[in-house]
C-alpha cells in the first residue's frame, strides 16, 4: 500500500475556549487546513514549528522521540490542538517536529475520530459502520 494523506483543519483550542467565554470573536480563532500523512506507525499527531507558530500553540512539555530512522530527538509538545477530518473531531496533544517537517496523523488521533484507512482508494474515511458518529470502544 502506497502512502495515505488527507485534509484535515489544525485549531488553537485554548482560541476555542477564549471564543466560548466571549473573551475573543469566532473570526479570531487561530485555525490552518494542512495535509496530513496518515501514519499508523506513529502514535501521536505531529506538527511543524512553522505550524506550531502560525497557531500561536504553547508548549506544555518536552518528549523525546524515536524517527523513523532511529534518531532520538526531544519534541516540544503543544495542547490543545482540535484537528477536524470531514463530520469528526478531536482534541489532542502535538508533537512539534523542526521545520517545516511533515504533519503526520498518528494512531491515537485516528482512533479517537474512528477513521479508517480505505486500502483500495488508499484513502482516510469515516468508519462505515458509524458514519454519522465517532464510536469508541470503551472495553
Amino acid at each position: 500500500m502506497g502512502m495515505v494523506h488527507a485534509e484535515i483543519e489544525l485549531i488553537n483550542g485554548d482560541d476555542i475556549a477564549l471564543a466560548k467565554a466571549h473573551v475573543i470573536g469566532e473570526e479570531e480563532i487561530k485555525r490552518i487546513h494542512v495535509i496530513a500523512l496518515v501514519d499508523t506507525g506513529s502514535y501521536m499527531l505531529c506538527i511543524n514549528e512553522n505550524i506550531q507558530e502560525q497557531l500561536k500553540l504553547q508548549v506544555v512539555e518536552q518528549r523525546k522521540a524515536q524517527l523513523a530512522n532511529g534518531e532520538i530527538i526531544e519534541c516540544d509538545v503543544v495542547s490543545p490542538v482540535e484537528l477536524k477530518f470531514k463530520n469528526r473531531r478531536s482534541v489532542q496533544s502535538a508533537m512539534v517536529l523542526p521545520g517545516d517537517s511533515e504533519v503526520l496523523l498518528g494512531a491515537i488521533p485516528l482512533e479517537d475520530m474512528d477513521v479508517l484507512i480505505h486500502p483500495l482508494r488508499q484513502e482516510l474515511i469515516v468508519n462505515p459502520e458509524h458514519p454519522y458518529f465517532a464510536q469508541m470502544k470503551l472495553k
